[in-house]
């Protein structure tokens, strides 16, 4: 069956988040120097997502967005780590890094290619005006920005998936999950949606250890963004 909508993961999928965060972390650390790499603060950074956002997930704290959640992280890591963050301007500057973040080279095309035949929603755990401005910045569009703001809760939480396809007025059978993540992909199918993995074997650098393969028989598995056209028409 092919799909009517693809519900895109962001971070890592379809934005090189590690990347992109080196590199305003070196611009910072010009100013404010460091006796760490920006690659290692870049990934204390990133390893303090997923449980920053459990507590939401679980009910026992109420929803704010990645900004909240990225501004706390960092603070932690600064104190954790030993590095100076700097004046209130520089730290905001750093936490809004993540709305300036290269896509991969294939995004763009691909997802305009695909916006031709198929409803095109981002479904991140990134809120809209942070979803909006990475569009801005990369010069592409969604046909619709769903994602933590619309669902009010974070990925892999059901609840995100269930509420973005009602948000569409489809049946999950009718949406597929579009991401570089075996988790994402194993909750999404869990809710009822097609599911597509897209390989990004360096999203955390040159050496890797998880998310290289499919970890199930996902309807799609495709080498980037360009490729799912081709493969969705095998769907048929």
């Amino acid at each position: 069956m092919i799909p009517k909508a693809l519900l895109f993961d962001v971070f890592g999928t379809v934005v090189d988040w590690r990347s992109g965060i080196i590199r305003d972390l070196r611009v910072h650390f010009q100013t404010y120097p460091s006796k760490h790499e920006p690659e290692i603060v870049a990934d204390a950074w990133r390893a303090r997502y997923e449980p920053s956002m459990e507590p939401i997930r679980d009910g026992s704290r109420d929803y704010v967005d990645l900004d909240v959640l990225h501004s706390e992280n960092l603070m932690t890591v600064a104190e954790e780590l030993g590095f100076d963050l700097g004046v209130e301007e520089h730290q905001r500057w750093l936490i809004m890094a993540w709305h300036r973040l290269p896509c991969w080279s294939d995004s763009v095309a691909g997802i305009e290619r695909l916006k031709n035949r198929f409803i095109c929603a981002s479904q991140s755990n990134g809120h809209l005006a942070l979803t909006v401005n990475l569009a801005k910045y990369n010069q592409f569009s969604w046909d619709i920005i769903l994602g933590s703001e619309i669902v009010r809760t974070y990925k892999p939480a059901p609840e995100a998936y269930t509420r973005a396809c009602k948000a569409l007025c489809l049946e999950p059978a009718e949406c597929m999950m579009v991401a570089a993540h075996n988790s994402d992909l194993t909750a999404a199918r869990a809710q009822g949606l097609q599911t597509a993995f897209v390989r990004r074997p360096t999203e955390y650098g040159p050496d890797q250890p998880f998310d290289l393969e499919p970890s199930d028989n996902w309807e799609i598995v495709a080498e980037s963004i360009s490729d799912l056209n081709e493969a969705l028409d095998d769907l048929r």
